[in-house]
């Protein structure tokens, strides 16, 4: 049975998909999983017929997050979400930022991405290895209106990879939130998203749309 404040609206959630602005499964799976009592169908670019690639070329994740949302919604005719994210190293000056996907060069695989960034902070003492990710949301429809979401979490770099690496999630196995001893990479995939920089600003939109399900219609 769906909560009470479900009922009179449910009919317009489950009636709802949503393109992600996204090609990585990985992300996908992790929203899917965070909007799943909603029933909102969450299917990807490509399923939505979109194959060319959106340039990040913004200066902030938010900037970012924004332009693929409003391209993909204008595109498909329907909302549609987007995030920007990374990872933000204190030693390195909050590198790789913006870049964190590609500062490793244009065709590193998510290896090479741990295996750069260790190297970097190979030097750098335990009490010196703090970061942070962000992660911007972006929640978009056809007509140009928009909503950012944003989630940040603290927390330090690892001496080496533990863990599982998800899919399009590279630096999962380096990352140990604060006031844990586990990176996400050696966390469930819930107890991730519960405190994930992500799964932050997720739940913040997945609230939005509870409290403004009329928000949903075309």
């Amino acid at each position: 049975m769906k909560p009470e404040f479900f009922r009179g609206n449910c009919d317009i959630i489950n009636a709802m998909k949503l393109v992600f602005a996204t090609t990585n499964p990985g992300k996908v799976a992790e929203i899917s999983a965070i909007l799943a009592d909603l029933n909102i169908e969450v299917i990807s670019s490509a399923e939505a017929g979109i194959t060319d690639e959106i340039i990040e070329d913004g200066r902030t994740f938010s900037e970012n997050a924004k332009k693929k949302a409003l391209i993909t919604a204008e595109r498909t005719g329907l909302p549609a979400i987007s995030d920007d994210s990374g990872i933000c190293i204190a030693a390195l000056d909050y590198q790789p930022g913006v870049y964190s996907a590609r500062w490793a060069g244009p065709d590193a695989s998510e290896d090479d991405i741990v295996k750069f960034s260790l190297e970097k902070m190979k030097d750098v003492p335990p009490l010196r290895r703090q970061a942070f990710f962000e992660c911007a949301a972006c929640l978009a429809k056809p007509d140009g209106s928009h909503w950012l979401f944003i989630g940040k979490v603290d927390g330090s770099i690892a001496a080496e990879p533990r863990g599982r690496m998800r899919p399009g999630l590279a630096y999962d196995v380096i990352f140990i939130p604060a006031g844990f001893d586990q990176t996400f990479g050696e966390m469930s995939d819930a107890d991730k998203n519960r405190l994930s920089h992500r799964g932050l600003a997720f739940a913040k939109l997945k609230d939005f749309l509870v409290k403004n399900t009329d928000i949903l219609k075309i």
